[in-house]
């Protein structure tokens, strides 16, 4: 029996349009701001009467900003930390699950003690690293040459330097922030609900270990990947710090990084309604993917029967 609430059903609609009007007004200032004229986006407090320049205004934030490049450039940074996350999270997990090793414990909290260790704090070491991946290798470079082990290179005046460089490419970009503690959590604790006599069943048909993972884990992984995809593609697209420093090239900087460009300055004309276009511009690619993905990334949040 389902009992009827008119008053509190009344409440709780009317506690949810409060809410997405709080949580959504940002987006409609920005839309609003993004179709009036420079003088009118100027007025304090600004009118809420939307104008007649959207097109205007875009056009300008698009062209004045480049960021077509920059848009680009982020949609690979964050499918390639989206694509890179899961392949290493699954692999991960699956062979913390299903090989018994030594230390298995040990790999396993080690990966999930870095979860206490986010990018802002091990930033210097990471670009370093970044900065030269070969850096490590140069002290034994240097033995070598000191105890002559390389003479026939300096005979014939070969000189061969250590260094490799991933600034101001998208391996740089992406590569240091595949690696996620939370992504090979989740996948290990949906690998440890998969029925062990479906293991069984593979080594008695002859299944390789990877023909296990390819052929039972990843179909029955969809879900939990697809939910994975919404979020860690909304966080590579989002990064700020770490795109900042590895990239010096204006035409590898990312969106969030270039959307700076339009913001107006102390002395600038306060173009707001260019920055605030700008802003919807940027804002786009994500919430395509969350909208395109949504079904999905609430089935793969909720679902319990695998």
């Amino acid at each position: 029996m389902v009992e009827k609430t008119p008053l509190l059903d009344l409440f709780t609609y009317l506690f949810l349009i409060l809410g997405i009007f709080i949580v959504g007004f940002p987006i409609i200032y920005s839309l609003i701001a993004a179709t009036l004229p420079l003088e009118e986006v100027s007025k304090v407090p600004m009118p809420l009467v939307p104008g007649n320049q959207f097109m205007v205004n875009m056009t300008e934030a698009w062209t004045r900003g480049d960021l077509a490049t920059q848009i680009f450039n982020s949609i690979v940074m964050a499918t390639g930390i989206t694509v890179g996350k899961i392949t290493v999270s699954m692999i991960g997990a699956f062979s913390i699950v299903y090989f018994d090793y030594r230390f298995r414990a040990v790999a396993f909290a080690s990966v999930f003690c870095t979860l206490m260790l986010p990018v802002e704090v091990r930033i210097l070491p990471t670009y370093e690293m970044a900065a030269n991946v070969l850096g490590p290798l140069q002290p034994v470079w240097e033995y070598l040459h000191m105890n002559d082990f390389l003479s026939w290179f300096s005979g014939h005046d070969i000189d061969i330097s250590l260094n490799w460089s991933l600034l101001d490419s998208y391996t740089g970009l992406t590569l240091p922030l595949i690696a996620s503690a939370t992504c090979t959590f989740l996948f290990r604790q949906f690998f440890l609900t998969v029925p062990e006599e479906l293991c069984e069943a593979a080594k008695m048909d002859g299944a390789s270990p990877m023909t296990f993972f390819r052929k039972i884990l990843f179909p029955l992984s969809k879900t939990n990947i697809a939910a994975l995809v919404v979020i860690e593609f909304v966080y590579g697209y989002n990064q700020y710090l770490w795109p900042l420093l590895v990239t010096t090239n204006p035409k590898m900087t990312t969106a969030v990084i270039g959307l700076q460009n339009l913001i107006p300055m102390a002395d600038d004309l306060p173009e707001w309604n260019v920055a605030l276009g700008g802003a919807l511009l940027v804002m786009l690619p994500p919430v395509l993917v969350v909208l395109l993905m949504q079904r999905w990334f609430v089935k793969g949040l909720i679902e319990k029967e695998k």
